[in-house]
């Protein structure tokens, strides 16, 4: 199942990425448009694997946003972010009201790494690792020594 909403609700990029992919490779995979503060166990199901990429810190609500992905996970979430902050060794967020990553409007959080470990322990995962980070090139108004960059984890319950 391949689940997005607020991606595929912009009118100049859409579906058509995801439509041409099943296409192209003979895809059965479903999709379902959710916004992901809706997703619960009663709607879509619970998945061994889940991949939650590139969306935590697109949301206003992140711990809620992990609460509701964490219902549906039945093993093993897989999330990639957006970090900031890494030079904190406590759980910290940098907030961005104002598009200051990247220019976005759209990106309202860069947790650091404590941050996103702990969020995701809270939240009932047992275990988590850190599986790679990587600097970013895009700049960040007002950071200024900040170490932000992009981070994927692995978690099971």
């Amino acid at each position: 199942m391949a689940l997005d909403k607020a991606v595929w609700d912009v009118p100049t990029i859409g579906k058509r990425g995801f439509e041409l992919a099943r296409r192209v490779l003979g895809s059965k995979v479903e999709d379902f448009e959710l916004d992901v503060l809706d997703i619960s166990p009663e709607r879509v199901g619970v998945f061994d694997l889940v991949l939650f990429l590139g969306v935590l810190y697109h949301v206003p609500h992140p711990l809620l946003a992990l609460e509701r992905v964490a219902s549906v996970v039945g093993k093993q979430l897989i999330l990639e972010t957006h970090v900031d902050m890494n030079e904190h060794d406590r759980p910290v967020l940098a907030f961005y009201p104002e598009g200051e990553c990247a220019d976005d409007g759209s990106n309202w959080f860069g947790p650091n790494r404590a941050a996103v470990e702990a969020m995701l322990r809270v939240v009932g995962f047992r275990k988590v690792e850190l599986m790679s980070s990587t600097p970013v090139p895009y700049k960040i108004r007002g950071a200024g020594k900040s170490q932000y960059g992009r981070m994927v984890f692995h978690a099971w319950k």
